[in-house]
């Protein structure tokens, strides 16, 4: 395949999947204290320091232009992105990343948030690696390695949808100002003469991938290809195993709490309530512009903090299963299994559109695309003429 062509084939040849709870993640739960909220940090940044010792470091840059805006982080900071620029025949192609990171639904989570590099520049690391579909390597990221490739920072804590603020609490839930801040100025440092362009995001930032998918195919001309790729951002609003609505309650509280409604497609909170517009799943249908989803089936976040959280789990029956789907009872796996059959039906009219694409695969992981080891190795065999699929451990 000829570089940037055909994104989604590209997009598939590059991934690489495995049975591990990605350790990055484990700071998207919301049933957390400040003590293990900053013992999962810590885990976080010793694997991008062992990143760092191979990986290409990217510095941050500070949006400056952002203050005028009022698009600031959770304390007023302004907000940040990484940029490597792109060269040779990826010169004029650019990868935009939203950074995923959870969530925080009310103003004790978002005072705690604030004061992290969720929701303040000033804890942000100068430097961070790029991988997996960020890596510079020919051998790494042989589709994307010489494209112009960013990480926007996440700050807001509602995955770049917010516009709000609680003066009380001094807390600033400018999410959409932020996204717009960043990507006007990345436009004015280029991305506007793209000839391609794909934005991306995992988790928290795979949902605000889909949120503003074609308010960025908006803002280049017509002769621009544009395309966007959600990785673990297809949230379902899923019952728990008590019968109750813990993702459904918590999203609730994102979208009340920080203003959110404002900022989500008509099309969508034209017919329906506004939390159910932050669910991807009343979304996909009315994107125009074409999107591939990578999901697994049996999403580990979903399944630890959706599926079966501890507050859903008093007696503790799934916390051997939520942890390894190895100790799974039949019962858990069946339930599991339903799960599975959710997620599916929630894709079945998306897949047969022509301009999308998706890869739902049977892993017990979270978030495929910006993991080296996730995303391309060297033992995938090859299917289709293409490397890059590996089954999962």
């Amino acid at each position: 395949m000829r570089m940037g062509n055909l994104f989604w084939l590209g997009i598939v040849a590059a991934l690489v999947f495995s049975f591990w709870v990605d350790s990055f993640s484990a700071y998207e739960y919301h049933h957390f204290n400040e003590t293990e909220f900053s013992l999962l940090e810590s885990q976080e940044q010793v694997h991008s320091s062992l990143l760092g010792r191979t990986s290409l470091m990217v510095g941050l840059t500070v949006i400056q232009s952002a203050a005028g805006k009022g698009a600031v982080c959770l304390d007023g900071t302004l907000p940040a992105y990484h940029l490597h620029r792109g060269y040779g025949s990826g010169a004029n192609s650019w990868i935009v990343n939203l950074e995923g990171g959870g969530w925080c639904n009310d103003v004790r989570s978002c005072v705690y948030r604030k004061k992290t590099r969720r929701g303040s520049s000033t804890f942000m690391e100068k430097q961070i690696p790029f991988t997996g579909i960020l890596s510079n390597n020919v051998e790494d990221n042989p589709d994307f390695f010489n494209w112009n490739r960013v990480k926007i920072r996440y700050c807001d804590g509602a995955s770049f949808a917010g516009d709000g603020e609680d003066k009380a609490a001094q807390l600033q839930f400018r999410g959409q100002r932020i996204w717009s801040a960043a990507i006007e100025d990345l436009m004015s440092k280029g991305m506007r003469f793209a000839r391609q362009a794909l934005l991306s995001g995992c988790s928290a930032g795979g949902l605000a991938t889909i949120i503003h998918c074609d308010e960025f195919r908006g803002f280049f001309p017509q002769t621009t290809k544009v395309k966007c790729l959600s990785d673990a951002g297809l949230f379902l609003d899923a019952i728990d195993v008590s019968r109750g609505h813990t993702i459904r309650n918590f999203f609730s509280g994102v979208v009340r709490l920080q203003g959110v409604q404002k900022n989500l497609p008509h099309i969508c909170t034209s017919h329906l309530d506004p939390t159910s517009c932050f669910f991807p799943q009343n979304l996909i249908a009315g994107i125009r512009t074409p999107l591939f989803i990578l999901n697994t089936a049996y999403d580990s976040w979903q399944v630890q903090s959706s599926l079966a959280p501890s507050s859903a789990d008093p007696h503790g029956f799934w916390h051997d299963c939520r942890l390894n789907h190895a100790k799974c009872t039949s019962s858990q796996i069946q339930y599991l299994q339903g799960f599975r059959n959710q997620m599916l039906n929630a894709i079945k009219g998306f897949s047969r559109s022509r301009q999308n694409g998706l890869f739902i695969n049977s892993c017990f992981a979270h978030c495929q695309s910006e993991r080296q080891d996730t995303w391309f190795a060297d033992n995938s065999p090859v299917i289709g003429n293409k490397v890059g699929l590996s089954s999962c451990l």
